[in-house]
Order: C-alpha cells, then structure tokens, then sequence
C-alpha cells in the first residue's frame, strides 16, 4: 500500500511539473536585430521579417543596432512605415554612425541612444551619379525628415537641418553648405538620444531589460545575397553580365561560357529581387517568354516575334522593381556597356582571343588559298570574233566556234561586224570594233 501511495504522489509531482509555468519576474523578450552597410530593398525584406517574429511572439522591445553609411531612399521610405506600424515598442542603438537614409530609419523608432563617438545625420539627398537630387525629390525628403522627427516629439529644425545645408545652425557646424551631423553628446542636447550608453548590455540595463530574454535576428544567406543583389550599384553590372552574356553566345555555337555567365547574372537578379519582396514568379516566367521568343526569331525571321520577346524581357525587369527611374537607367547603362564592350572585345581582341576564333570567321575565300570563284577567260585576250547580236554594250560574239557574251567599250556595234577581245575581267570580256 506505501509503494501505491508514493507512486501516487510522483506521478502528481511530475504531472504538476508538467503544466507550462509562467516566467519567474513575468519575464520580458526583447529582440535585438543589426542593421548593418548600405540601406536597400534588400534590408527592408529582413526588418520585416524580424519585426513580424518580433510581432508574434508578443515581445516588449526591438532594438535595432544602426551602423550605416545610408542609401536608398526609397527603401527607407519602406523601413520608417514598417517601423511605425509595429505595436511592438521600436529602439535604435546607435553604434558608430546613422547617416543620411540611417539617420531616417532611427528617427522613426520611438526612442533612441547613441554609444560614445557615434553620429547621426548627414542625409542629403543625391542619385546614383552622386549629384545632389532636383528640387521635387528633396521637397519631398525634407518633408519625410520633419515628419519622422514629429511623430516622436523632436525638434523637427534638426531632422530638416540633417537634409538641407541652407539651414544655420552654426552652434552644431550646420549651415553654409554643411548640413547637420550629431554627437552623441549634441543629440542628447537637442533631444534626439534618450541617452549615451557603453554597449547593448548597459543599454538593456537601462531600460530595464538586464533580465530580459534577449533574442537576436540574424540575416539569412538568402538576405544576405538579396541584399547585395539589390544594391544601387549591383544591378546594372548583373543587368550588362547578363546582356553581354547573351549576345556573345547569339555568335557562338551551341551553348557555352557566355550564355551560362549571361543566364546567371540574370537569375541572380531575379532571385534577389524576389527574395526581397520585390518581384514574384509571374516576373520570372514573363523573362522566360521574353527569351524564348527572342531565340525563336532565329528561327521565324520576320522581327515580330523577337520584338515581342525583347518587350517580354524589359517588361520582366521594369516588374521586378518598385523604382522605375533607377531601374530605367540600370537597362541603359547594361545596352551602352554591352555595345561598347562587344565592339572594343571583337575589332580589337577578337583576332587574339581563342573564343572568337570559334565565334568570328577569319579565312577568306582568295586564290592564295585555292579558291577559284569563277573561270578566268585570259586566254581570249587578242582574238578575234563576229558579233552575233547588236552590242548595246552588251551581247553576243562568236570566237571560233564558241558563243561568248561580251561587252563593248560602250560604243555601239552593229551585227556581223568584226570585233576583237582587248580586255578580260573574270567573267567580264571587253570587245572593240576591229574597224576602230
């Protein structure tokens, strides 16, 4: 009876133990997510992601830790939408610098610190030159800057002062072409850092999360490439790859390196961008069709076919962006390059290269080589003949018993006159009247 009791009383203990507990202190989550080089589409793709889990796992703070140079504005655009929508309460730890489109992305969370030496701002405007943007685009970023500063209660004059150099703020080296770039110890003056911290760690401390369970989101290789595909730069060198591939191997038989190197610059484009949001299937197939239709026209002379192929594959790569502009000028700087190159490799390199000589024919049909394209009639030079027909210049003579079209010098000779061979081309025999 005493072994039946105690094995009773352990199945209750372990079933007791058994009953999900909740967390000692009601524990809170706290997720901390990097935010690292340039600002592009790619990076977007990855934030949601962490904020999505951020979302469903109920978690009480992200914090995400900025060290960028900047970068796409309209990819920041995403991420401050993306970052004001969340319940979830947003942080950004400033951890060596948050500039231009960096400096946007921390303006829209709800509280910020900076480490000792970091900076904020520096976000002009520019395009993919370098040059600062036309007045339409920066009427528009100045007004994101302000906004983004508004709806968390900052002096707006200083995000504004971030994009715009004509602002003079002298006391913080602002103005007379400078724009605005802050200490951690000036952001905390002007009320843009809630405070300087050492690290994540005194960070955590501070807001009160030193027992926390603290959750780091990590990049997937697949975003870790999405994001480099989709940089402003890497897509037009995958764009030419790809372009350049493609019209080497149309010169070359069967299927080689240019056409593998050109296919794989192409669905490494169309990856990244799917990757990132940015395109789906429907873009892939439409870029299939497009080049089947193009290698058809090889096939189908006529140039409709290819024409529809090649609005195929332009429409498949306008569709895989969200920016047509900067996709437009990725497509011209691909056209501009291949030609160019494909030029400079085929006069200059072509003669020297082992691929072209299997792509580019050098034998040519002369006599040297014993190629006889017609019969030479030399041995008619200085005989004589009848004409059989009027020569207007030309017509018909009889040398001996052979018929022999000729021509004369351009004078007209009658019928039955007597004409003699002066010169012979080829083919070509010259007469003139014997008369003459």
């Amino acid at each position: 009876m005493r072994k039946f009791m105690n094995l009773i009383m352990l199945l209750f203990v372990f079933s007791i133990l058994m009953i999900p507990q909740p967390a000692f202190g009601n524990q809170k989550t706290v997720y901390v997510v990097p935010v690292e080089e340039t600002v592009e589409k790619g990076l977007y793709a990855f934030l949601k992601r962490a904020v999505t889990t951020a979302e469903a796992e109920q978690a009480d703070a992200i914090i995400f830790e900025l060290n960028t140079p900047g970068g796409a504005v309209d990819a920041a655009g995403e991420i401050g939408k993306l970052l004001t929508s969340s319940d979830v309460k947003t942080i950004t730890l400033v951890n060596k610098q948050a500039l231009s489109a960096g400096a946007y992305i921390a303006l829209n969370t709800d509280a910020i610190y900076m480490v000792p030496g970091s900076t904020m701002g520096s976000a002009a405007i520019i395009d993919q030159q370098g040059n600062t943007a036309g007045k339409k685009a920066e009427s528009y970023w100045f007004a994101a800057m302000k906004s983004a500063a508004v709806q968390n209660n900052r002096d707006p004059l200083y995000a504004v002062a971030m994009a715009d150099e004509t602002i003079d703020l002298p006391q913080y080296g602002a103005g007379a072409g400078n724009l605005l770039t802050l200490t951690s110890d000036q952001a905390v003056e002007v009320g843009y850092s809630e405070g300087t911290v050492a690290d994540l760690d005194e960070l955590l401390q501070k807001l009160g999360y030193a027992d926390a369970d603290v959750r780091s989101v990590e990049e997937s290789f697949a975003e870790k490439v999405a994001r480099f595909i989709t940089h402003p730069v890497v897509v037009p060198i995958l764009l030419t790859i790809g372009s350049l591939g493609l019209v080497l191997e149309l010169y070359s038989p069967g299927f080689g390196v240019p056409g593998f190197m050109g296919l794989s610059a192409l669905l490494m484009f169309f990856y990244g961008h799917m990757v990132a949001g940015l395109a789906g299937f429907e873009t892939l197939i439409l870029f299939i069709v497009g080049i089947a239709l193009v290698i058809l026209e090889i096939f189908v002379p006529g140039g409709i076919v290819g024409a529809i192929g090649t609005i195929s594959i332009l429409g498949s790569l306008f569709l895989a962006t969200d920016n047509v502009v900067h996709m437009g000028i990725s497509i011209l700087i691909a056209i501009g390059i291949s030609i160019i190159t494909s030029i400079i490799m085929i006069r200059v390199f072509g003669k020297k290269m082992s691929l072209f000589k299997k792509i580019i024919l050098t034998d040519s049909t002369n006599t040297e080589s014993g190629y006889v394209s017609n019969r030479n009639r030399t041995e008619l030079l200085g005989l004589e003949g009848i004409t059989l027909t009027p020569l207007r210049p030309a017509g018909t003579v009889l040398i001996g018993t052979e018929r022999i079209d000729v021509v004369s010098e351009g004078e007209f000779i009658s019928k039955d006159q007597k004409v003699i061979v002066v010169k012979v081309e080829g083919v070509r025999v010259v007469v003139r009247s014997k008369q003459g």
